[in-house]
């Protein structure tokens, strides 16, 4: 929620000033975890980034162990909770990631695939705003199966 909303809503709040030099040193640490498991990292933002982890897992099993590794690091190094999305390409990984919050691990197969994408909301994809969420909306496309459709 943006902070205006949160004044507007509640104008006896007390907000605080960002401290972005702590965000960006934790940051830092949690990129450091994600490349101590594979160089192949592309952040997306401060502390959420897609790792390409192919090459040290050989099945999804194996997978879903690193990211619960890599989810017991953060805690113990940061102290913070973190989602993690396991699947066989970058879109379904986030949606697994965001599907969970704030401390899931959603593992996506193959197989699993359409089921999950037929069920979840137009404006849980990745990349669908509010805009262009409320116009498939406006034609009756709610889902991921009325897309489809």
């Amino acid at each position: 929620m943006p902070a205006k909303t949160a004044y507007r809503l509640c104008p006896q709040a007390i907000f605080l000033p960002p401290r972005f030099e702590v965000y960006r040193a934790v940051s830092a640490q949690i990129m450091a975890i994600f490349k101590s498991i594979t160089p192949l990292v592309e952040p997306l933002s401060l502390d959420e980034a897609f790792l390409d982890i192919t090459s040290s897992a050989r099945d999804f099993q194996e997978a879903v162990q690193l990211a619960r590794t890599i989810k017991e690091r953060i805690r113990e190094e940061t102290g913070l909770t973190a989602s993690a999305g396991v699947s066989f390409n970058k879109l379904l990984s986030k949606l697994g990631s965001d599907a969970h919050k704030p401390d899931g691990l959603t593992l996506i197969t193959p197989e699993q695939a359409p089921a999950f994408l037929d069920a979840l909301p137009v404006e849980k994809f990745f990349g669908v705003g509010k805009v262009t969420a409320a116009a498939l909306r406006k034609h009756g496309i709610l889902t991921g199966v009325d897309l489809s459709r």
